[in-house]
């Protein structure tokens, strides 16, 4: 069963109509033709709302209940998962999911974010938000990775960080500074896949890569509009003004030059044909990955320095003639 979003309506409501008339129709041309007609209008009804959608909106796609998750694209194009668990200092964070799997012919290690996706699920992944220990193990799993010479591949999908009073006791700054650390020295190629939310710090903690890749829907920010409207406007319904301000969108991000690729989306939203997203997201990784193994390791490592310093970086204009 589909689950529509609040603007897509229209696109349910004709979907019904649609539905309804195949049910009852049984072969009569009267009716094969009102669904004709019905497609059409349908077809021409997404367009119309899939190709203006404000950063609201693309938020309400990217937190999609059935949008596909990290386990979703292992089990689409990865092969020979072997799921590795905890930091081996306080617990397993089911929140972080990683582990060696193969990968187009070569061993990887593939790390992200797992929501969930019914609620027994999302409660046992805390919505997708970790605490220390969650980053400590993905951390783990990336030195394991450039021990053995193995390439990185991180999915990136959460609100944030787990703001609890445990996380902050155990050293959530301190887990996630340290991530950002080890990354930006990896002497591997690593790659980050932005497919659903990402979150502050908490979806940074494991974005500090040679190539950074969006889902056309996705979003990627310092602060959830929600957050962002709440501390600016002390208003959290303005969340949707907080989204345009944030420029948290794909489109804003390539513009800033903040990621390397924007991965378009079927029509509706990567859970509409998840088949098809996972085909598209593995001829990305493929490409990206291709192209940074042949690159010395010492020429990988001042690439990715050199990503990270030119961002923000702007020119004063020139002084007024005199």
């Amino acid at each position: 069963m589909k689950d529509y979003l609040e603007f897509e309506k229209p696109i349910r409501e004709l979907e019904e109509r649609i539905e309804k008339l195949a049910g009852a129709a049984a072969g009569r041309a009267s009716a094969q033709e009102e669904i004709r007609k019905l497609k059409a209008k349908l077809a021409q009804a997404e367009a119309e709302i899939y190709a203006s959608l404000s950063p609201w909106q693309r938020t309400q796609i990217a937190r999609h209940a059935q949008r596909p998750s990290i386990l979703d694209y292992i089990n689409a194009f990865c092969r020979n998962f072997l799921e590795l668990h905890g930091d081996r200092a306080f617990a397993d964070d089911q929140a972080i999911l990683g582990g060696l799997a193969t990968f187009g012919g070569r061993s990887v290690m593939v790390i992200g974010h797992q929501k969930g996706k019914t609620l027994k699920e999302r409660m046992q992944r805390n919505f997708g938000m970790p605490n220390p220990e969650g980053y400590r193990k993905a951390l783990r799993l990336m030195k394991l990775a450039e021990k053995f010479g193995r390439p990185i591949l991180t999915f990136i999908d959460t609100p944030g960080a787990y703001p609890g009073i445990g996380a902050e006791e155990r050293g959530q700054a301190e887990a996630i500074a340290r991530n950002l650390l080890v990354m930006a020295r990896l002497r591997v190629p690593i790659i980050s896949v932005v497919i659903g939310e990402g979150g502050s710090g908490g979806a940074l903690a494991l974005g500090v890569t040679d190539r950074v890749l969006m889902l056309e829907h996705s979003v990627y920010s310092v602060i959830s509009p929600e957050g962002c409207a709440a501390i600016l406007w002390d208003n959290p319904a303005k969340a949707p003004d907080a989204a345009v301000a944030l420029k948290m969108t794909a489109t804003d991000l390539a513009a800033l030059k903040i990621i390397d690729e924007i991965l378009p989306e079927p029509t509706g939203g990567a859970h509409r044909e998840p088949q098809a997203m996972a085909e598209r997201v593995a001829k990305a990784l493929t490409a990206h990955l291709s192209r940074l193994e042949e690159l010395p390791v010492e020429e990988l490592l001042a690439q990715r320095d050199q990503k990270y310093r030119q961002m923000g970086v702007f020119t004063d204009p020139p002084a007024p003639a005199a």
